[in-house]
């Protein structure tokens, strides 16, 4: 296997041009770790394995939230409703809002691993971190499902830049 440092490929512009063109469901990943709450909204997510049950979610190391996420050991995956855009914003930081004020909007409960899920998203997944890898400026962070709540209805998605609700 390659050194990192060996690795040649293309620029960071075309990269980023070339991934604006996938079609991302939207999530809010949630973290709690003693008494503060923080997460993100993040596109790069996806399943592990059904036996058992685990995801993958890769973080910027230098996200606020990274830090608490390998601190606390579990985390919460939110899946977004094309009803949940401000959500979505919210924990992206593009609304203007202070970071202690993400949690201010939306229905949030707790369920085995007492991270914050998202009551009405499509669905919320409570997850123990396994395992995490560095890859280039990201972690990636599988979670063993450990609780699972569902919710009802369309999507949201995210592609050139722009959320996207599917019809």
């Amino acid at each position: 296997m390659k050194d990192t440092d060996e690795l040649k490929g293309i620029s960071e512009e075309s990269f980023k041009q070339g991934m604006r063109q996938f079609a991302s469901a939207v999530n809010v990943i949630t973290v709690k770790y003693g008494d503060i709450q923080d997460g993100l909204t993040a596109t790069a997510v996806c399943s592990v394995s059904a036996l058992p049950p685990q995801l993958l979610i890769c973080v910027h190391q230098e996200a606020s939230a990274h830090e608490q996420l390998l601190k606390s050991g579990k985390f919460g995956l939110n899946v977004l409703s094309s009803k949940q855009e401000s959500i979505a914003k919210r924990f992206a930081g593009i609304d203007n809002s202070k970071r202690e004020e993400r949690y201010d909007i939306g229905h949030w409960t707790q369920l085995t691993t007492g991270s914050p899920i998202l009551v009405d998203a499509l669905v919320g997944f409570d997850c123990e971190i396994i395992n995490s890898v560095t890859a280039g400026t990201h972690s990636i962070i599988i979670g063993h499902i450990v609780d699972v709540c569902y919710g009802d209805g369309t999507p949201l998605v995210y592609k050139d830049g722009k959320f996207i609700e599917l019809k």
